[in-house]
């Protein structure tokens, strides 16, 4: 990796929940609640591991294949909206990920692009960015996986964005706190680094995502930003 970051990518490109907005760990915690409704009961980590970073379509499919696997039949027709109403239960507590804003303006003033490639349904990706008012900071570039046939781990959205962005998927920085966002930017030809900044992110994860493929991990935006800017050593983890 170059020390110099600002002339190794033209674009960086942010995930939302997770990197952004602190909402992993709400929509965790609502999720798990209303699945154990269903007998589906899984621990944090394992619930991280298998499921933060996948479009709806993948995460309800693999939700569906446990639910028979767990009662040897078809989960109900509310299934999906009994969970998604979990999730929404918990909105109220959404909040900014400390120096989220700041990274937003550092990477717009550094690269010559920025973006945001979500998992999210649109939705309820500008929503949350308006509600924490960083769209602004991030439009227009904001690319929700409703757009593209396949969500993460598939690289469909990151080389959607990078389309748009105009710039090849090699000159592209990737922030992500998944194993599943990481692989994604990966299969797309990116350079990615973990972001274990949020709310949701166990003792130990920033080993998940470099075994995953993360070319580096960061604590926090302040230490993302201090490499971009290149007060920090390249070999010096935030």
């Amino acid at each position: 990796m170059a020390s110099n970051v600002r002339d190794s990518y033209d674009a960086v490109i942010f995930d939302c929940d997770g990197v952004l907005v602190d909402s992993e760990a709400l929509s965790i915690r609502g999720e798990r609640s209303a699945l154990g409704e269903f007998g589906l009961h899984y621990t944090p980590e394992e619930y991280v591991n298998r499921f933060v970073g996948l479009h709806d379509g993948l995460f309800f499919e693999q939700l569906r294949i446990d639910y028979n696997q767990a009662h040897g039949r078809y989960a109900p027709d509310d299934f999906e909206e009994r969970v998604l109403d979990g999730r929404r239960r918990e909105r109220d507590g959404l909040t900014v990920i400390a120096g989220a804003d700041e990274a937003l303006r550092l990477a717009r003033a550094t690269f010559a692009q920025i973006g945001v490639a979500s998992s999210s349904r649109a939705h309820f990706l500008e929503g949350k960015l308006r509600r924490m008012g960083l769209y602004k900071l991030a439009a227009p570039h904001v690319y929700s996986a409703d757009l593209v046939a396949r969500g993460k781990p598939h690289p469909d959205i990151f080389s959607y964005t990078a389309e748009r962005l105009g710039v090849e998927p090699a000159r592209c920085l990737v922030l992500e706190d998944s194993v599943n966002g990481v692989r994604a930017g990966l299969a797309a030809g990116m350079t990615v680094w973990g972001f274990v900044g949020g709310g949701h992110c166990y003792e130990g994860y920033e080993d998940r995502l470099s075994g995953a493929g993360a070319a580096r991990v960061v604590k926090s935006h302040k230490a993302f930003n201090e490499v971009v800017s290149a007060r920090a050593s390249s070999l010096v983890q935030g």
